[in-house]
């Protein structure tokens, strides 16, 4: 683990349980798991399948049924996914080609439907997409309530996600949206680390400081990022550097946007003020 993912080396069981129920969960469901987020893998009721999907339109075929398993997907939409640039001479023969053979690859009945199509892989598959939403929903409810420890595995879930580039080397609009919303997943999974780190105190101060500066460098007009900067040097006795950092949030935005920090922000400013 990364020096800035320093949480992994804290013995918190709420936080490891959390890790050990999805991997628990794979193997109760014969494996199923679909990862689109770096190398893509493709294993269906234990089985790899990747190899045997159709080239690369029969992967891209794959993952965006995989990505939208909870509704079905009309033909006129799956070929806008596959050809977004141009449509080949004849787009229908050459999907229901794809599809013919992306169901001799999968398991019986997983692919449902001729004109409106689903991809079934049980209600109990793990999708890293869908993995990363849980995993960010779950560390903020827990960051909301302050219980530091159990926000450490989800949060590790969300934040090792969405750092791996989503279907690396393909391009689309779907692709493009999904790339922006797991973009979105980090940035508030650095955000749960910070604040997480900030609320157990001590040495993973340092942890806090860290993370929001990966934050503000993935986010640069993310206001939290310098906020919970403040806080962390703040934390630290360094009451200066502080200042200079929300001295530096204020400028970005007044030359860039023409607008000043939020009120929770000079919020943090005064209290710095009245301590300095």
């Amino acid at each position: 683990m990364r020096a800035g993912s320093s949480a992994a080396l804290i013995v918190a069981p709420g936080g490891w349980q959390y890790l050990g129920l999805v991997a628990e969960g794979q193997r109760r469901q014969g494996g199923t798991r679909i990862q689109l987020c770096g190398r893509f893998v493709a294993r269906v009721s234990g089985k790899r399948v990747e190899r045997e999907l159709p080239g690369r339109q029969g992967r891209l075929l794959f993952a965006y049924l995989a990505l939208n398993r909870d509704r079905v997907a009309s033909r006129a939409e799956l070929a806008e996914a596959l050809w977004p640039r141009e449509l080949p001479s004849a787009p229908d023969p050459a999907l229901s080609a794809l599809l013919s053979k992306l169901r001799r690859a999968l398991s019986d009945g997983a692919l449902e439907g001729r004109t409106q199509i689903r991809l079934d892989l049980g209600p109990r598959a793990r999708v890293d997409v869908e993995a990363a939403r849980d995993g960010i929903h779950r560390a903020e409810a827990l960051i909301a309530a302050r219980d530091w420890h159990a926000s450490i595995g989800p949060t590790l879930v969300a934040h090792n996600i969405s750092r791996r580039r989503f279907l690396p080397g393909e391009e689309g609009a779907w692709i493009d949206d999904m790339r922006r919303e797991l973009e979105e997943i980090r940035a508030r999974a650095l955000e749960c680390t910070a604040r997480r780190s900030l609320g157990l105190g001590g040495g993973e101060v340092t942890v806090a400081e860290r993370t929001a500066r990966q934050l503000i460098d993935l986010s640069p007009y993310r206001e939290s990022g310098y906020a919970l900067l403040m806080e962390a040097f703040e934390r630290q006795g360094n009451i200066a550097e502080a200042l200079r950092v929300f001295e530096s949030l204020r400028g970005l935005l007044r030359e860039e946007l023409g607008t000043a920090p939020s009120p929770a922000v000079q919020r943090v400013h005064e209290r710095l003020l009245a301590a300095s």
